[in-house]
């Protein structure tokens, strides 16, 4: 143990400036790929997502009296669990501090805000609430996106004629597989989501082996159209597991979806190498 009577007081200061700089923890690696699905039943909201390098989150909101509150079902919506203080406020603070990103010098992130209320409404109450935080929002325009620090985007419930109305919104569309077939912008809907248990039979079971060659080549094929157009791809309710986020990134899907934070950020940090 270091004899701090031994230091003098210029050599006590840079021990203990040395000592304190290696208790801190290391900046977490940015994951652009890691979507935390239902992240707010997570025990930090945001937080447990953030400290493993997430670019993606994922709130379900209920309108309720003029409010959006955060929750999977209405009955378990609290008036203090706010979007914009479960979220919002805490990614203004970060993006101020880290020099006007969520990570320093890091990809921007992804809060996906899935509507369970009525979407019209719904919607109206996101655009007012999202306008105090305009400075660290991506900007759409019917012809350009102008990145910020966080990209929100609007799935479940969503009020698609109005969005489309729009000629500049703080928030974009999350499509589904049709809308690949059709020419809408993708500064509409810069991502795309769908069911994975609607589109493969495969549910990821150690019994089961691989994907097959017929699915995998199905997968690759929906993220390169997506690719094509400019999109993201998502595929939501797909097997959470080492066997399945292999099979998703090697067919780049854009974000993986998971409620194991910490297993896909081992996954995707691994040493042979994540896609980042």
């Amino acid at each position: 143990m270091m004899n701090m009577q031994n230091l003098g007081v210029g050599a006590f200061a840079t021990a203990l400036a040395t000592a304190v700089f290696a208790a801190e923890p290391a900046p977490p690696v940015p994951l652009p790929h890691a979507h935390a699905h239902n992240d707010y039943e997570h025990a930090r909201p945001l937080f447990d997502a953030l400290d493993r390098g997430f670019g993606s989150v994922e709130a379900d909101v209920w309108l309720v009296e003029g409010r959006l509150l955060v929750a999977h079902d209405l009955k378990d919506a609290k008036p203090e669990r706010t979007l914009q203080k479960l979220y919002l406020d805490p990614l203004k603070e970060r993006v101020a501090k880290n020099g006007g990103r969520v990570y320093p010098g890091g990809p921007v992130l992804t809060l996906l805000v899935d509507v369970k209320s009525e979407a019209t409404n719904s919607y109206l109450a996101l655009r007012d609430a999202l306008k105090p935080y305009e400075k660290i929002l991506t900007r759409f325009h019917t012809n350009q996106t102008q990145p910020g620090a966080v990209t929100v985007i609007v799935s479940g419930n969503r009020a698609r004629e109005l969005m489309e109305a729009e000629t500049i919104r703080l928030a974009a569309y999350d499509g589904r597989l049709p809308d690949l077939e059709t020419p809408v912008s993708p500064h509409l809907i810069p991502l795309v989501s769908d069911n994975w248990a609607r589109l493969f039979r495969w549910k990821g079971l150690t019994a089961e082996g691989p994907l097959p060659e017929d699915e995998r080549g199905k997968l690759r094929r929906m993220v390169e159209q997506a690719h094509q157009q400019g999109r993201r791809l998502r595929l939501w309710g797909a097997p959470d597991n080492v066997a399945a986020w292999r099979e998703l990134q090697n067919a780049g899907v854009d974000l993986i979806n998971t409620d194991d934070l910490e297993g896909l950020k081992n996954f995707l940090t691994r040493p042979e190498g994540g896609r980042n």
